[in-house]
């Protein structure tokens, strides 16, 4: 599932989340097990030990389908 959002897009799979951002072409991976997500500021966090990235979606509608689609309990 591909969800858009002001800065990119966030392409959810099974087992993987890929964030693109518009700004000179930048991606970040994780795996889904590394990922979290905070209902305050609707962010999305991703720490997988030494590589840590967050992003933070536009509205709570996209962070609930964020949540639908990957299964994450959100803190």
């Amino acid at each position: 599932m591909i969800l858009t959002f002001s800065q990119g897009k966030i392409i959810i799979t099974a087992t993987e989340i890929q964030c693109r951002l518009n700004a000179n072409h930048i991606i970040f991976i994780a795996d889904v097990d590394d990922i979290s997500c905070y209902h305050q500021g609707l962010v999305i966090a991703a720490d997988a030990g030494t590589v840590k990235w967050s992003v933070k979606l536009d509205d709570a509608k996209q962070f609930d389908l964020f949540l639908q689609q990957t299964s994450i309990q959100a803190q």
